[in-house]
């Protein structure tokens, strides 16, 4: 078992153990992937203050996000194919974070079905949607997640349009993948994950192949999702989405203070200051320079969560203290879960969290909801002076 220390040790044993399609896929942004590295350099930017002689006993990093107690304020956000990183990826997850204490979002575009990981679990998860133009599907989607008791819906607005990332398209990502000859060599190399894949039947989208009418197949499912984002998504379908679920709400992808100011006008339950992982918008400014201005606008009024870029406990830390009330994360676990499958989630879980205490404690702070910009030193020109 090799030595596991940080979120890097993870990504380098994901990227041997998982066919190449997939990986590429977590590891890619859209375009020049210039919004995707700056999420994770900009954090770079940031610097801690150091404090000495404070008592540090007595440490907690835990808190609530949307109201539910968490082991600390990290969720695992919604990410895509994630039962083709490892077998049956979805449940492995969950059951990880709800071991551990954390929230686990589901996407739309998952292996696993809403009822697999429901009946897998115990705790309440969290499911995002995607809107497509077929409503009928969309309607029905949101009474599943109710049935299966979600505990809130993370509607996710910046993909009405598809971001190209070039890897995808080059790799001809599809779950399962097509069995061309790159593809067979590739996945001769990772006998692990091609076992676990012979030993599961979900492999392919779970919650739309048998839901979604006319897909039963791969092939039709490739054309109905290529079709079936809905450009036309707009605060008014958002309304007529809310009204059908009537619990929680969580928008997603919000990173612009205008946005962020009518989604809480709105009522949203919280909101998550996202760039989609740098994969939609490529020139957009990273999560992180866009935190401080959404900060300003909407603190208080709703919840405030940070999504893209978070690789570290500091990096959650350095969220935190710049006014998130949460963080998520998605590479991060889903490293993990390349890389060790449920057990690689706990590590990656593990790691944050041990970052995050000790560098709290390296600060000054004993409780984590003590944090602010008195911890940081953040350059001047650090939000842009933008004409």
């Amino acid at each position: 078992m090799p030595v596991i220390t940080c979120i890097d040790d993870l990504k380098r044993l994901h990227a041997r153990r998982t066919p190449r399609m997939f990986f590429d896929y977590a590891e890619s942004g859209s375009y020049t992937e210039q919004t995707f590295r700056e999420n994770v350099t900009d954090f770079e930017k940031i610097r801690l203050r150091q404090k000495v002689a404070v008592d540090m006993s007595n440490r907690t990093v835990a808190g609530t996000m949307i109201g539910t107690p968490v082991a600390m304020p990290v969720a695992l956000a919604p990410v895509g194919f994630t039962g083709m990183q490892s077998a049956d990826g979805e449940i492995k997850a969950a059951r990880a974070a709800e071991k551990f204490g954390v929230p686990f979002t589901l996407s739309t575009m998952s292996i696993c079905s809403i009822e697999d990981v429901a009946a897998h679990t115990s705790a309440p998860f969290w499911f995002q949607l995607y809107v497509m133009r077929d409503e009928d599907f969309v309607d029905r989607i949101i009474d599943r997640a109710k049935a299966a008791g979600c505990s809130a819906l993370v509607l996710t607005l910046d993909l009405q349009i598809l971001g190209q990332r070039h890897k995808d398209l080059k790799n001809g990502l599809s779950a399962p993948p097509k069995l061309t000859l790159p593809n067979i060599l590739n996945m001769m190399t990772k006998p692990e994950w091609c076992m676990g894949m012979l030993g599961t039947k979900r492999r392919t989208f779970g919650n739309i192949v048998g839901h979604a009418k006319g897909v039963g197949d791969l092939s039709s499912l490739s054309s109905w999702t290529a079709e079936q984002f809905d450009p036309q998504l707009d605060w008014g379908k958002v309304a007529r989405i809310r009204d059908r679920w009537g619990g929680k709400l969580i928008l997603k992808g919000v990173l612009d203070v205008e946005d962020a100011q009518r989604a809480a006008d709105f009522g949203a339950d919280a909101i998550v200051v996202s760039n989609h992982g740098g994969r939609q918008l490529d020139g957009a400014l990273s999560s992180i320079r866009m935190l401080p201005s959404i900060v300003r606008a909407v603190k208080g009024k709703t919840e405030i969560l940070l999504d893209s870029g978070i690789r570290s406990g500091q990096d959650v830390l350095k969220a935190l203290a710049l006014g998130a009330d949460g963080t998520m994360i998605g590479r991060s676990y889903i490293y993990g879960l390349g890389a060790m499958g449920e057990a690689g989630v706990t590590k990656a879980l593990e790691v944050i969290h041990k970052e995050l205490d000790t560098t709290m404690a390296l600060c000054g702070e004993r409780d984590i909801r003590n944090l602010g910009p008195h911890n940081l030193l953040v350059p001047k020109d650090f939000e842009g002076d933008w004409a």
